[in-house]
């Protein structure tokens, strides 16, 4: 790969990272959200403390971790918890400002299913399940949501509701009493989206290159709100492919597809 040409999931990474400007603590998993973690603290969030759902507060890891156990998240890490202690003392207290979520299907509302494909009883495919999921989404001040574009995926009705996101949209989270902000922005191989809509529905706000609207529409499983001006998302820099290739994932374990 040339330093000017760039694979998809480097630039899912990039723009994840671009979005943690600012932020203070973030709930993060594995693969290409750890990688967008890593990737803000080199640049746009120095001050970033990452929390692991395993229990690690402050993590500083030496190298990518390969799961949520792996023993590289406590080095250097500001505390190692209970998982307990970890959802009640700082996610359930609203110390979280930003979590970053993926999973198998994201409806228009930003509400999310990871826990089957199909009927429940007889489902095509079983996933993994909630895990911390549903009270990350619950309780962050706002979620970050990283996925591929696909029909798959971007479905006009969850096979099965595992996370809150805006739930039927409008005030419906403030309703029901969570805490937690909600999805903010979805990030994808193709496209940026957010919520910013009194609907609290999913909308285009940009484009990355070489990407048209109509290109975003052929991937979205229901007729796509798009915002009123619709900018391009700009291009990785040098620099950050050179951190992301060289510092954070040399062997190219999450930055290749």
């Amino acid at each position: 790969m040339t330093p000017t040409s760039y694979s998809p999931s480097e630039m899912m990474i990039v723009v994840a990272a671009r979005q943690l400007a600012g932020a203070r603590t973030v709930f993060v998993g594995v693969g290409l959200p750890n990688s967008a973690c890593n990737l803000a603290r080199y640049t746009v969030a120095p001050e970033l403390e990452l929390i692991y759902e395993s229990g690690v507060y402050g993590a500083r890891p030496a190298r990518l971790p390969l799961s949520i156990g792996d023993p590289a998240l406590v080095t250097g890490a500001t505390a190692a918890v209970s998982m307990a202690d970890l959802f009640g003392l700082y996610l359930q207290r609203g110390l979280v400002d930003v979590a970053l979520l993926g999973g198998a299907q994201i409806d228009r509302f930003g509400n999310l299913n990871t826990t089957v494909v199909g009927d429940y009883a007889r489902p095509k495919v079983r996933l993994p399940g909630s895990g911390g999921a549903c009270e990350i989404a619950t309780n962050a001040r706002r979620v970050l949501m990283i996925m591929r574009l696909s029909q798959r995926a971007f479905v006009d009705k969850l096979d099965f509701q595992t996370s809150p996101g805006h739930l039927t949209g409008g005030d419906a989270r403030a309703r029901l009493g969570l805490p937690g902000g909600g999805p903010q922005t979805v990030i994808t191989d193709k496209a940026l989206f957010d919520f910013a809509n009194p609907e609290r529905e999913m909308q285009l706000i940009e484009c990355y290159p070489g990407v048209s609207p109509a290109d975003v529409q052929a991937e979205i499983g229901w007729p796509l709100r798009i915002a009123e001006n619709v900018g391009e998302t700009p291009a990785p820099s040098a620099e950050e492919l050179r951190l992301i290739r060289e510092e954070l994932d040399p062997r190219g374990l999450y930055r290749s597809a």
